[in-house]
């Protein structure tokens, strides 16, 4: 596995459901990020199908005779815990041999904390899969290092197709989304990756609170898994990059994810309290792409009041409710129901941790000339379409676009 980002991660209980009982090979900080995430993610699926089946019991809704179907979670918290046992080593920036002559190598991708990229060898053919490259200079993290030779290669493609702006620095970004926001007391709902975006934006403001570049309004990190994450991301300082450890040492308290007006919330009742407060505030939750968790609560109250800001840091995938804010629907659905959006939207590029076309093709120069054939995974169509195009143009290489199922042989 490459990294703990739940889409990556996700489905590993509902594998282990089935009947997998394989090892689960992960460098050590991927493994603890799991434990945390994939425990959550157990939890949300099961509060949000009682949820959902409440609403159906008030509502007693039956169509034409037809009553509908009782809603389940694709895993619950025991298939998670049954899943931690499977977890086995990954080096960090090594080689491991894994029996029956194969043997595995990794760099550090610079996605997020213990990402890697790695290839895959019997001796005789190395298959490398690139994870999700990140980029340069992004806080906390190390940049992406240099991937090693393989004859064919397994590629993300998220970005393919786009080139990441530079309109500003992200500091100057977030300063003005705040200041604007909390001019006219609205509240600032920031939904976010509790895994390694949460950290950043916390890292971030409160570098904006000591330059005293934004006022002292309270900031809120509404998620028990973005809680539980920031410890992990404490127990492994030595991975941060070499900006946010000089932070880390300059800090008095060696603490660089608190300040005076930051608050961890935990605990449900206090989380429901946010929504009764008026602003102006910051409210980071998750999850990153709005489809779950506190967060969905936090835009059903706030979408509508012009005063408020929705800010989108990362990636929306299609069809996701981030994607139709950030698109700017007049109407979003919220708990399959409609509510206007009237709240300011606003989006922070820079801290994206996929890299774009022009940073891929970057990434692959050095070993482009000794691939036999790459595979595009990870982005939509679109993305693979223009990546595959630009890559072949400038390396001469054969790119592939595979469908679900398909099947290839490699020598």
């Amino acid at each position: 596995m490459s990294h703990a980002h739940i889409d990556h991660s996700g489905n590993l209980p509902n594998l282990v459901k089935q009947g997998f009982d394989g090892p689960i090979h992960a460098t050590d900080a991927t493994q603890d990020l799991c434990r945390a995430m994939l425990m959550d993610s157990a939890f949300l699926q099961e509060k949000d199908a009682e949820y959902l089946m409440r609403r159906r019991t008030r509502r007693k809704r039956v169509m034409d005779g037809y009553e509908e179907p009782v809603v389940e979670p694709l895993y619950r918290q025991e298939d998670a815990q049954k899943t931690f046992p499977l977890f086995a080593p990954l080096p960090m920036n090594g080689t491991m041999d894994l029996g029956e002559g194969l043997s595995v190598s990794t760099v550090e991708a610079g996605h997020m904390l213990g990402s890697v990229s790695m290839v895959l060898t019997d001796g005789k053919v190395r298959i490398g899969f690139s994870g999700d490259v990140g980029r340069k200079n992004l806080p906390i993290i190390r940049d992406p290092q240099t991937m090693l030779p393989c004859d064919y290669l397994i590629m993300e493609s998220t970005y393919g197709d786009r080139l990441h702006q530079d309109e500003g620095t992200v500091l100057d970004k977030l300063a003005d989304v705040v200041n604007r926001t909390a001019a006219r007391g609205g509240k600032i709902i920031v939904p976010s990756f509790a895994v390694g975006r949460t950290q950043q934006l916390v890292l971030l403001l409160n570098q904006l609170v000591s330059a005293k570049r934004i006022p002292g309004i309270p900031v809120f990190v509404d998620s028990p898994l973005a809680v539980n994450v920031t410890e992990t991301f404490r127990k492994y300082s030595n991975l941060f990059d070499a900006e946010t450890a000089a932070m880390l040492s300059d800090d008095a308290e060696g603490d660089v994810f608190g300040f005076s007006r930051l608050r961890y919330i935990r605990d449900v009742e206090d989380s429901k309290a946010l929504n009764g407060l008026r602003g102006p505030m910051v409210i980071i939750s998750a999850s990153g792409m709005c489809e779950a968790g506190r967060v969905v609560h936090h835009l059903k109250n706030s979408v509508g009041d012009p005063r408020n800001t929705i800010l989108i840091t990362g990636f929306q995938a299609e069809n996701t409710l981030g994607r139709k804010i950030l698109d700017k629907w007049p109407e979003v659905p919220i708990f399959g129901e409609p509510f206007r959006l009237r709240a300011e939207v606003a989006k922070i590029n820079e801290l994206s941790g996929h890299a774009d076309q022009r940073e891929l093709l970057t990434w692959l120069k050095p070993i482009a000339g000794g691939l036999k054939k790459i595979f595009l995974v990870h982005g939509e169509s679109r993305q693979q379409e223009a990546l595959k195009v630009v890559v072949e143009a400038t390396y001469d290489v054969e790119v592939v676009i595979p469908s679900r199922g398909d099947r290839f042989e490699v020598s």
